[in-house]
């Protein structure tokens, strides 16, 4: 479940961190355009952005994994454990309340009412939501704590998971607080990410310089 590091990304830390900042940036460009509210003239829109969603909100919970990718503590797999249920039930808010919702307020017509059933889709789908966005914070929390105590004081740059997803769990991609939200859950991953992928390129090429002068 974690995300894979080619050679090349292996050699160029930068280029992963980016890599794992994608996501959080799609959403928040998303965000911009994300109808505040459900209704026949928004519905086309609401639903044909809540379509990339599906792929793109996994993908903010794997993108998490790349700073405990390889290791299999506990902690590493609390991190696992929390961004799975992250994915799995804001997918479920994606489906229901995002392209459940929009395309059966399309297909309806101008000037009709919602029906009860589009209520009853955002009654099931919010807390479907809550519960992936309390998992999120959850995620940020433990991997924040766990990627100080490895790396020291450069790692509080991950601080910027918090009110990242904080803003995520009150706002959504809604801008602007869930644009703001994204876009820091995209920095913060993205400099752990760096971080970590420094570490291990430099401890690489110190074995690797070892070996060769053990070996001449």
């Amino acid at each position: 479940m974690d995300l894979p590091r080619t050679a090349v990304l292996r050699r160029t830390p930068a280029a992963y961190a980016a890599l794992c900042a994608v996501p959080g940036v799609g959403l928040a460009v998303a965000g911009l355009f994300h109808p505040h509210s459900l209704s026949y003239e928004t519905s086309g829109l609401w639903y044909g952005l809540h379509l990339p969603g599906l792929l793109f909100f996994p993908l903010v919970g794997l993108a998490l994994l790349a700073p405990v990718r390889g290791r299999t503590d506990v902690v590493s797999w609390v991190v696992r454990l929390t961004a799975y249920v992250y994915m799995t039930f804001y997918s479920a808010l994606d489906v229901v309340s995002g392209i459940g919702a929009g395309y059966v307020t399309r297909e309806l017509g101008p000037d009709e009412p919602r029906p009860p059933a589009v209520s009853l889709m955002f009654r099931i789908g919010t807390p479907l939501g809550e519960i992936g966005s309390w998992a999120l914070l959850a995620c940020c929390v433990v991997l924040l704590a766990d990627q100080v105590r490895r790396l020291g004081a450069p790692a509080l740059v991950g601080l910027l998971l918090l009110p990242g997803a904080w803003l995520v769990h009150i706002g959504h991609i809604f801008s602007p607080e869930g644009v703001a939200g994204m876009l820091l859950l995209a920095a913060g991953t993205a400099g752990l990410t760096y971080l970590g992928a420094t570490r291990v390129t430099q401890s690489t090429d110190n074995a690797t310089n070892g070996g060769s002068r053990a070996s001449s």
